[in-house]
């Protein structure tokens, strides 16, 4: 028995992804990543994406041309499918993350103007990063891709990065979910108990700005933050790529490009 679970490990080979040493693993042709605006061909219309959109990601100026929030954004691919102009299109470019919210807002000009890296977690936290993992209010899709990245093909381990157990362990947190009512006070006991210097990393459109629920009344992401953010990874949920990619920039492990 024991000869035949070797040789079938044998066969498999190497099932961990080389990125970012090598090349990232191949995503699915349905894949929604960084959204791509078309100026020129924004203008004369009746709003249709923004009308469409569920979690009005989407804005319009004076003179008709969009500006979409990524932190906003359910990667739905509504308001593409639906532009008359295809002003609107979902590129495979996967790195999304941004230190700062307003870098989330695309508008055809300022589409790589995002920095995720932050000097200061880097020359603390470069080799070694544990984050307390918090669901505030989440569905469970950020959960699962956030869970993701502790298996065989993902295995952050090997970049020093793994989920803490205690708050009182951790160098960080990494919240998902629009926080609620009722979860407030969780979230904001759960921060005060990480040891400092401390970071926060939102993943997922609820974390960073409420999502579906940012203009309900309960919904304290976004609306009534009550902990600081210092790494936003938007996505609905994000692909784990996207996370891994990150986190990995946040720490200064990936060059900024």
């Amino acid at each position: 028995m024991l000869f035949e679970i070797l040789k079938a490990r044998f066969q498999q080979g190497h099932q961990t992804t080389a990125y970012p040493a090598g090349p990232p693993p191949q995503l699915s042709e349905r894949f929604a990543g960084m959204p791509a605006i078309e100026r020129s061909a924004c203008h004369s219309c009746d709003g249709i994406c923004a009308g469409l959109c569920p979690s009005r990601a989407i804005q319009r100026d004076a003179a008709g041309a969009v500006a979409l929030d990524m932190g906003r954004c359910l990667f739905c691919n509504e308001c593409a499918e639906a532009c008359p102009k295809d002003a609107i299109r979902f590129t495979s470019q996967y790195q999304l993350a941004a230190a700062k919210r307003e870098d989330l807002i695309t508008d055809g000009v300022n589409a790589d103007a995002r920095l995720a890296l932050n000097e200061r977690a880097a020359r603390l936290y470069g080799r070694s990063f544990a984050l307390r993992v918090v669901s505030a209010g989440g569905c469970g899709a950020c959960e699962a891709d956030v869970n993701v990245l502790t298996t065989l093909t993902w295995d952050i381990g090997r970049f020093g990065l793994h989920y803490a157990a205690s708050p009182r362990h951790a160098d960080g947190l990494l919240l998902i979910g629009p926080v609620p009512e009722n979860m407030a006070f969780a979230v904001k006991e759960t921060y005060d108990a990480i040891p400092a210097p401390k970071f926060v990393i939102a993943v997922g459109a609820c974390a960073i700005s409420g999502g579906m629920y940012a203009d309900h009344p309960e919904c304290h992401a976004g609306r009534r933050p009550i902990i600081p953010i210092d790494l936003h990874i938007p996505g609905c949920p994000p692909h784990p790529l996207t996370i891994l990619d990150g986190l990995l920039r946040f720490l200064g492990r990936i060059s900024e490009e």
